[in-house]
């Protein structure tokens, strides 16, 4: 399999790990007592408000503020496909974007019902995003496997703020074997909520589109990803059995440990298209892993 050159690979929105503020450089000293400066990842606060309503406060690295606010609320529910929203106004002194719509809202029984998830950063979900699931139809996409191996390939080479710093997760939204949208962030949920607010704002469709990311195929993950109605969702990390069981209900093509020519499918194999020639597909030399991919 011929694999496209990194200069061919046109993003949307793509890392810019050289952005100011992102990262600062720290002194310590290394396993043998010797100075070391290295680069590590900011991270503040930023409180989102729909309207008038404070709704929650998440840790970030600090870029795309208005798009990480309106993918969190459209996918807690906050946000309907057809709502108007009239503004996003960031406050980069107060560190808080308001969300503003053309109607009122009222989500005081929502905010009562809380769960905090394993999400690196401390994820919050609402008890009620199961609920939701309920309407999704999500459409039967069939994935070709050499257009999985092209994206590994592709999103791993591209210059990224993990490759400088680390402690940082990534997620790619995707169309056959191109990658379109890449957002980083200290934890996938705002990585994916990023996304989906671009999605949102945009009013760009998930029906053709597969979700890479390289953090756990968690519950919250696979919620997300459907919400958004996209039906694929591949990552270099594992999977919980609450992630693959949510999966296999709605209908998403779950793929992980992704790493080289090696993945496993634990929901949708049937929508699988097994085209990829292995013996084109070269193993992921350890030194060149990225975060997790030991494991």
């Amino acid at each position: 399999m011929q694999l496209a050159k990194l200069t061919d690979i046109n993003y949307l929105i793509a890392p810019d790990p050289k952005r100011a503020g992102l990262t600062r450089a720290v002194r310590g000293i290394d396993q043998s007592g010797q100075e070391a400066d290295i680069s590590v990842v900011e991270e503040r606060p930023l409180t989102i408000f729909l309207n008038r309503r404070e709704i929650v406060t998440a840790m970030t690295i600090g870029d795309y503020p208005e798009l990480l606010a309106l993918g969190f609320l459209r996918n807690q529910g906050m946000l309907q496909d057809d709502e108007t929203v009239t503004s996003v106004d960031f406050d980069e002194e107060l560190e808080t974007v308001v969300v503003r719509t053309d109607t009122e809202t009222d989500y005081e029984d929502k905010l009562n019902r809380k769960t905090r998830t394993s999400g690196c950063a401390v994820g919050t979900v609402f008890g009620d995003m199961m609920e939701g699931l309920a309407d999704v139809s999500l459409p039967e996409l069939q994935v070709k496997t050499s257009d999985l191996y092209a994206l590994s390939s592709k999103i791993n080479r591209t210059p990224s703020l993990y490759l400088e710093a680390g402690a940082i997760h990534g997620t790619v939204l995707c169309q056959a074997d191109q990658p379109l949208v890449y957002m980083e962030d200290v934890g996938r949920h705002n990585a994916v909520d990023k996304v989906a607010g671009w999605m949102f704002q945009t009013g760009t469709s998930g029906a053709d589109k597969v979700l890479y990311t390289t953090g756990r195929l968690t519950s919250e993950m696979v919620i997300k990803c459907a919400l958004m109605g996209i039906s694929a969702l591949v990552s270099r990390s594992g999977f919980t059995a609450w992630g693959v069981e949510i999966a296999n209900q709605v209908g998403l093509t779950l793929v992980g440990r992704m790493k080289g020519k090696r993945f496993v499918c634990l929901s949708g194999a049937e929508r699988l298209i097994m085209d990829a020639d292995l013996n084109s597909i070269a193993d992921e030399p350890s030194k060149s892993a990225r975060k997790g991919s030991r494991a």
